[in-house]
């Protein structure tokens, strides 16, 4: 029944903390260390984030499914376009199909060398910090820290006029490469420096949000579908339970969210990441490292 109660949750922790640019994994690591949990697997932590893509795909299902018609639509006709025998009469896509489709592709293309990277800083991460928890919370902690002021900075500075459909190539691939680095650094939030790198190239508050969460889903669905072996099923309903749970509480979350930013700012979940770093910090101390 405990690892029940514990699943359930790290999965309220993992839905609610996955979407804020605040960084789930830090939470998922610092809460079994405040309450002495037994600190949760690899595969446990990816199977969290399996429930939140799920919460993800449900809730951009339309727009998921716009974007992948559009994307294979624009492909077909590039392809009959140059090889077809009407090619001084090109098939020419109308204004929206044109943009979904290449929005899709950028976010295929931009994936590729963002999950190449992301594997290589993973390693690199794990052989520095090794399994030195004290160091991963003081890493956590500082780059909390950082990123929250970061974000704050970059947020209050920053223009709004572009939108999720004025997405460019260029743009994408800065935004999904930044996203590895959240590999390499436990606490920077892969959500938290993708919206931060978004609102440095001038996108809105919303469309920021909508870009890093779309970015995220080959990248997350690629590390699931690799990781899916490893699952550890020793105890099946605490696993299924912790799902359930980040799937649901990341629905409510998302759309929460994005009501949220139609007139709010990033500023709170700034000032939330300073104030949790510098309290990690003192965390240390009374503990003892």
């Amino acid at each position: 029944m405990d690892k029940i109660i514990e699943a359930i949750i790290l999965g309220a922790v993992q839905g609610i903390t996955e979407f804020f640019p605040i960084s789930s994994s830090a939470h998922l690591e610092v809460f079994p260390w405040i309450f002495n949990w037994t600190e949760i697997s690899d595969s446990f932590d990816l199977a969290l984030h399996l429930g939140t893509l799920l919460a993800l795909i449900v809730y951009f299902f339309k727009d998921g499914i716009e974007l992948i018609r559009s994307g294979l639509a624009l492909a077909i006709v590039g392809i009959k376009n140059k090889f077809g025998k009407n090619k001084e009469k090109p098939i020419i896509l109308d204004k929206k199909d044109h943009i979904n489709g290449s929005i899709f592709w950028y976010i295929i293309i931009a994936t590729i060398p963002a999950g190449i990277l992301s594997l290589v800083l993973d390693k690199v991460s794990e052989k520095i910090i090794n399994d030195n928890q004290s160091v991963r919370i003081i890493l956590i902690a500082i780059a909390s820290v950082i990123m929250g002021l970061l974000l704050y900075f970059i947020d209050k500075k920053a223009k709004k006029d572009k939108t999720f459909d004025k997405l460019t190539l260029k743009d994408t691939m800065l935004i999904g490469i930044s996203q590895a680095f959240a590999a390499a650094f436990p606490g920077i939030s892969r959500s938290g420096v993708t919206i931060s790198v978004s609102r440095g190239l001038g996108y809105d508050r919303q469309s920021s949000a909508k870009i890093s969460f779309f970015l995220s889903i080959p990248i997350i669905l690629a590390a699931c579908i690799v990781k899916i072996p490893d699952f550890d099923l020793t105890y099946p309903v605490a696993f299924f339970a912790g799902i359930f749970m980040s799937f649901v509480i990341g629905l409510i979350v998302i759309r929460s969210l994005f009501m949220y930013l139609k007139n709010g700012e990033y500023k709170v979940f700034a000032i939330y990441r300073v104030v949790f770093g510098i309290l990690l910090i003192i965390s240390l101390f009374i503990k003892g490292f």
